[in-house]
């Protein structure tokens, strides 16, 4: 498991949605967003899946993960590959569900900011509209890939 510097750390988490590959069946990448709910100080990474489609059905059959951001504004970014767990919505635990509807008030609030900026966006709040959790993805970061070009670090 690679260690996440807290620069990484910090990164991730102000991100309001990674990009998260998997594998299907025939190796062919497949790509979705997903909302991290928590970083453990390990450097597990958990993010929460609202709806049970192709990733899940990936991560049981192969559990290779990765999972990339970039912040175009400050042009940086990072790609974590490691492999995931899958927990069920049963064993889901109060704390994670309650750090999902914070992360989800957040995102509400910063949509909100930007409309009363000015700043024209999605206007029903699709956030609001989301449904419960069906499963969390925790992922074991074995690699970090500073996606900044060299000259720029």
């Amino acid at each position: 498991m690679a260690k996440l510097p807290e620069d990484v750390v910090k990164f991730f988490h102000s991100q309001h949605f990674v990009i998260v590959s998997t594998l299907d069946e025939k190796g062919v990448p497949h790509i979705s967003c997903k909302g991290i709910v928590k970083i453990d100080d390990d450097g597990t990474i958990y993010l929460l899946d609202l709806y049970t489609g192709k990733t899940r059905s990936n991560l049981e059959r192969n559990p290779i993960i990765s999972i990339s951001a970039v912040d175009e504004h400050k042009f940086k970014g990072y790609n974590l590959k490691g492999k995931a767990k899958i927990i069920s919505e049963q064993e889901l635990k109060s704390h994670i569900i309650k750090a999902w509807e914070d992360k989800i008030a957040t995102r509400i609030t910063h949509r909100l900011i930007k409309n009363l900026k000015g700043e024209p966006g999605h206007g029903r709040h699709p956030e609001a509209q989301f449904p419960n959790p069906k499963y969390l993805i925790a992922m074991t970061v074995t690699e970090i890939v500073d996606l900044t070009p060299p000259p720029l670090r």
